[in-house]
């Protein structure tokens, strides 16, 4: 690749990371925003998720995880916090 491919594709990246800055923003915005119930916050956290995915796949190639692995983790924590709310025993 010459100079000026890389500076296109260098261009595209970071377009593409000011746009995540922007949906990052408006999501932990519209999170503090408890009109709409528990359901449209856990779609808001998990597309949080997704978007700190994604600038890890843009900035540490290599080192992104799938998205299903994301999915898995991110149901293994939603799991133990489950296991650990008050009045539940939690089996170690």
């Amino acid at each position: 690749m010459n100079s000026e491919e890389l500076k296109a594709i260098e261009s595209r990246r970071q377009a593409l990371l000011g746009q995540l800055s922007v949906a990052e923003t408006a999501l932990r915005r519209n999170l503090h925003t408890h009109d709409f119930g528990n359901t449209a916050r856990e779609h808001m956290e998990r597309a949080l998720a997704h978007i700190r995915e994604a600038y890890v796949a843009f900035n540490e190639m290599g080192h992104a995880r799938t998205v299903q692995q994301l999915v898995n983790d991110l149901v293994r924590i939603q799991q133990v916090m489950d296991g650990s709310r008050p009045g539940q025993s939690q089996r170690i």
